[in-house]
């Protein structure tokens, strides 16, 4: 009778101690959609998915918080289920009974949160950290400045106007000094064609007697 007590406080102690369990303050619940993602090409969650997922975990603790040395062991996992959802806990390396804070936990997810994604060829969407919200895409930051972008267009309009401003004078110029050649030359050909009819209509004489006389 006395054994059996001994065992029952042992397995009650051990289950009080237990760090990881369903809603445990400082866990996390995972949610892992593969057929979603990858459609035909999805693989089969097993034993060695999971030791990658608690691997990248790993690395991004020691990434985070640098100096520590996290391993697999110190990232526990519980309540898993087939449709690949799960809990999970992380240790300290300097204390494997004490629980690293949560919010900790969640940056350290943040700044890794692709480098976890892409080991697995999922997204924020089909690799779900409930209560830790999607991480979005870092802005883009130009390699030119905004301000040297408008200088730029500002200055080359202005250039574009004192251009057609110095040339346009040229361009009328020319014009005008093309058109009058124009006309010049037309009046030139009307009076050649004016005194050319002259000389067609005057009737020589001197022409007609030797004429005459030639016949007689």
């Amino acid at each position: 009778m006395l054994e059996k007590i001994l065992i029952l406080l042992c397995l009650s102690s051990a289950l009080a101690e237990q760090p990881c369990k369903p809603d445990a303050s400082d866990g996390y619940k995972v949610r892992i959609s593969i057929k979603t993602a990858l459609g035909d090409e999805a693989y089969v969650w097993n034993e060695n998915e999971m030791f990658l997922f608690r691997a990248t975990l790993a690395f991004a603790m020691r990434s985070h918080l640098n100096g520590q040395e996290f391993n697999v062991s110190n990232i526990i996992v519980c309540d898993e289920t087939p449709r690949v959802t799960f809990w999970f806990v992380v240790t300290s390396p300097l204390n494997t009974s004490g629980l690293v804070d949560k919010g900790v936990v969640e940056e350290a997810i943040r700044k890794s949160r692709n480098r976890i994604n892409s080991a697995f060829l999922l997204t924020d969407k089909t690799l779900e950290f409930i209560g830790i919200t999607p991480t979005l895409a870092a802005p883009v930051n130009p390699d030119t400045p905004p301000w040297l972008i408008v200088f730029g267009v500002v200055m080359g309009a202005v250039g574009a106007g004192i251009i057609v401003v110095l040339v346009s004078p040229l361009v009328l110029k020319k014009c005008k000094k093309n058109e009058e050649t124009d006309k010049d030359e037309e009046e030139t050909r009307v009076k050649a064609v004016e005194n050319g009819s002259t000389r067609e209509g005057v009737y020589n004489m001197s022409f007609s007697d030797d004429e005459r006389l030639t016949q007689m």
